[in-house]
């Protein structure tokens, strides 16, 4: 980007016009001679031709000084940007009840999770995001990272039963996440726990590891997946066949609901897949990283390089003018 500090000085293009037209109207003069007939008989020297590059140089020359005058400056700009990130901890519920198939057609509760989950990573930037299943027991499937590619292998990987089959450890399974975040220097700090069923297993309650997390800072959004009512879970009937019988659901709703306002969180019931899919927009939507954008602009002067260059081309059209390029009155 380029522009001029004192742009009137560019008047001074006018007079090009001017000396163009005062160097014409004097080409034009003419004397007057008996014969030149013994005059057209010699040849022109190659400094006849030359002689119309003066103007051409005094010309240039008033342009260049024109635009040194003028202060032309050559702008930078530059953008800075700082991002306060996020740490975000995904706590899964990979229990065996996630096997019913109630949230989408053909899947399995924990396959429509890990679906919205990866969606959500995908969406954001500059937030350290970590993955933590629990079943009977719980375990880091990922630590917090920036690398989403790695996170969402680990995704991938997890399995139904990968954390005990038959138990649900709730307050095991946040406690293994605040564990992760206890170090954290963000200043944000979210656990977004998802679980189909209720904490009978696990050695911290959820209610102790709800503390630990407000003590700590950390907002808890909690998502209990599930319809109402019944759901259907597929089995294999004495023939070897798959059939689906009905479960009873059965998610401790008034647990997740007081662990999400004790750290001012925000409790969901997600009955379906799109529904599931609301639920992490709208926490999408709370939980933005904090960005600042800073832009600036450095001018660099340019008027010694057209100076110059305009004087150079001055000196050597007085130089030619009274040398090579002479012309006597």
């Amino acid at each position: 980007m380029v522009r001029f500090q004192d742009p009137w000085w560019l008047l001074l293009l006018l007079t090009i016009p001017l000396v163009v037209w005062r160097y014409v109207r004097a080409e034009r003069g003419a004397l007057k001679y008996s014969s030149i007939e013994r005059l057209k008989q010699i040849r022109p020297s190659f400094s006849l031709y030359l002689r119309h590059i003066l103007v051409v140089l005094r010309c240039v020359a008033i342009g260049l000084l024109a635009f040194a005058l003028a202060r032309p400056q050559r702008g930078r700009e530059d953008t800075r940007v700082t991002a306060e990130g996020i740490d975000i901890m995904l706590v899964l519920d990979t229990s065996g009840s996630m096997v019913a198939e109630d949230l989408a057609r053909n899947k399995n509760r924990l396959d429509v999770a890990k679906e919205v989950a990866k969606e959500f990573v995908q969406k954001r930037k500059n937030d350290r995001i970590g993955l933590v299943v629990f079943g009977e027991d719980a375990y880091t499937q990922c630590p917090l990272t920036l690398d989403y590619g790695v996170l969402l292998q680990f995704l991938d990987g997890v399995k139904i039963g990968m954390a005990g089959q038959d138990r649900t450890a709730i307050g095991d399974g946040l406690a293994t996440a605040l564990l992760r975040m206890k170090d954290s220097p963000a200043k944000s700090k979210v656990v977004i726990l998802l679980t189909d069923g209720e904490n009978n297993s696990g050695k911290i309650s959820p209610m102790t590891a709800t503390e630990m997390a407000r003590t700590m800072g950390v907002k808890i959004y909690t998502v209990g997946a599930g319809t109402e009512g019944m759901a259907p879970v597929p089995t294999l009937d004495p023939f070897g066949r798959r059939v689906m019988v009905p479960m009873q659901v059965s998610i401790d709703e008034e647990l997740l609901q007081h662990m999400a306002n004790v750290t001012s969180g925000q409790y969901f019931r997600a009955t379906d897949a799109g529904r599931l899919r609301d639920v992490y927009a709208q926490i999408d939507r709370m939980e933005r990283t904090k960005t600042e954008v800073f832009h600036y602009m450095e001018w660099r002067e340019l008027f010694g390089r057209y100076a110059l260059a305009g004087g150079v081309v001055l000196v050597v059209e007085v130089v030619l003018g009274n040398t090579r390029l002479r012309k006597l009155p």
